[in-house]
């Protein structure tokens, strides 16, 4: 086991973030709180750069913070043999999610170019057009509809 222990500028440099990011990652309990040496210096473990280039990572395919959390708490030994959902369930549901974002994103992109090539140069006119393309009359009866529902 190797006793070599990394300072924050040698942590965060080799993960690819800054220190303070380092801190904030420590405070929101995803970083181990590393020890400290005798002037006062945090001193983290060589594992604690891979931690942080998951976390980086799991960012990237558009986990939250929070979601990241879950997922280094579902991959740590249990005491008590409870199940926990484990990165496959948990990438599928964010899959799904990304697949319905890339959905609404289809739609506005097509709404877009609908108003672009439509001329829209003015919101309040182009609203009170039947010709827009933009959804404005389905956003009224949407507002209408929450407003007075449930």
């Amino acid at each position: 086991m190797s006793t070599t222990r990394l300072r924050s500028g040698q942590v965060a440099e080799a993960a690819g973030v800054n220190p303070q990011t380092l801190r904030y990652y420590e405070r929101r309990g995803l970083l181990a709180q590393p020890e400290r040496s005798l002037g006062g210096h945090r001193l983290y473990p060589p594992a604690a750069v891979t931690t942080l280039r998951v976390i980086k990572a799991a960012q990237r395919l558009g986990f939250t913070l929070d979601e990241v959390a879950d997922l280094l708490e579902a991959g740590r030994p249990r005491r008590a043999g409870g199940s926990d959902p484990g990165l496959r369930e948990r990438a599928r549901a964010k899959l799904a999610e990304v697949e319905a974002r890339i959905a609404d994103l289809r739609t506005i992109r097509a709404t877009l170019l609908e108003a672009v090539e439509a001329g829209c140069d003015d919101l309040a006119s182009c609203a009170t057009s039947t010709d827009c393309p933009l959804p404005f009359a389905d956003i009224a009866e949407e507002d209408h509809h929450d407003r007075h529902c449930c």
